[in-house]
């Protein structure tokens, strides 16, 4: 079964959730991002087998995975890091997928807020300081104007 056949079951279940969307990932491949961050898609390193899934998942969440379903769930050294679990699509039920899924997006959501809301507060703080700066100068350069000769 080609890539492109078996990521389209898993983009049906995905672009079902709110706030899930597809997009193309930074190796060209496509991707499920909930709230513009990496949520799940196509495993593209060499280490990882053919038509898997990587998937965000909690570490601990990982280790029960591995540990109850070995033929489904796996990880490889590449990936071990990175808080992913691969995912053989072929031994996977729709059912299954689509719980995997709901769970990568609530883990995912949380993360791209709180990237939105860091961004926007040091919007907020640069923009405070700028106007700060420039009420400093002012001051000063009244200060300068002001003064009378001796």
């Amino acid at each position: 079964m080609a890539k492109t056949d078996v990521f389209a079951r898993v983009r049906k279940i995905g672009l079902a959730m709110p706030d899930v969307e597809s997009s193309i990932g930074y190796d060209g491949s496509e991707v499920l991002k909930a709230g513009g961050s990496f949520m799940a898609g196509i495993a593209t390193d060499e280490s990882a087998e053919a038509d898997t899934l990587v998937v965000r998942c909690e570490l601990d969440d990982r280790e029960l995975l591995l540990e109850d379903a070995p033929d489904t769930y796996y990880v490889t050294d590449y990936y071990q890091r990175y808080p992913l679990v691969l995912v053989r699509l072929s031994r996977i039920d729709r059912d299954a997928l689509r719980d995997l899924l709901s769970v990568s997006r609530r883990l995912t959501l949380p993360k791209a807020r709180r990237g939105g809301r860091v961004k926007a507060s040091a919007r907020a703080i640069s923009s405070s300081m700028q106007r700060r700066n420039h009420e400093i100068r002012k001051k000063e350069v009244a200060g300068r104007t002001k003064r009378k000769p001796l």
